[in-house]
């Protein structure tokens, strides 16, 4: 059990008969009134996001999730299938509770959030930054630099991102996976 004073983004609780991680919280003390803590909170089964307010000292239960590595295989019309790097067995996840699907690349170590009672997977997280080539841009315009412009690029797993002009085809970027951006040149 815990309340609202033990709130933090990541935690996983247990609300309405399903698991929710905490995206967003704040704690709003009104002049009139007593303190309230509004949420963001996402289904860890669905994967969608409700709004909801606690009252200040609400009891939650907090839900045990384990993170174990996996290694992402492949994707079919079945899900994603990742591969435990210590035990080597296989399991999929649906793609409609994993973010960024198209920054996933075969080979890629990725954390899985599992459910350590029912050990039951529930979503997956990629690592913050991965390395991606670029495999199509268009070229940039010399003197094209007088403000903080960007030009769309497409990645080797076929995502779009946006990177600065000097940016070139073939080059290995990172990419920033919490905000889909680019975020340096790979030195090789």
């Amino acid at each position: 059990m815990a309340d609202t004073s033990d709130f933090k983004n990541g935690l996983c609780i247990e609300y309405n008969h399903d698991l929710f991680t905490i995206v967003e919280f704040q704690h709003v003390k009104p002049g009139k009134g007593p303190a309230f803590v509004r949420t963001k909170l996402k289904s860890l089964t669905t994967g969608k996001v409700l709004d909801n307010t606690f009252t200040s000292g609400h009891k939650v239960t907090t839900a045990r999730i384990e993170r174990r590595p996996h290694q992402f295989l492949y994707k079919d019309d079945i899900g994603m299938h990742f591969m435990d790097t210590e035990t080597f067995e296989q399991i999929s996840i649906p793609d409609e509770v994993i973010d960024n699907v198209d920054l996933y690349k075969e080979g890629q170590e990725v954390d899985i959030l599992i459910h350590a009672e029912t050990e039951k997977p529930l979503s997956c997280e990629l690592p913050p930054f991965v390395e991606m080539k670029i495999t199509y841009t268009e070229p940039g315009i010399k003197g094209d630099t007088a403000t903080n412009a960007t030009k769309p690029a497409t990645v080797e797993t076929g995502a779009e991102i946006k990177v600065p002009l000097f940016i070139d085809q073939d080059e290995l970027i990172k990419v920033d996976t919490r905000t889909r951006s680019y975020a340096e040149r790979v030195k090789k």
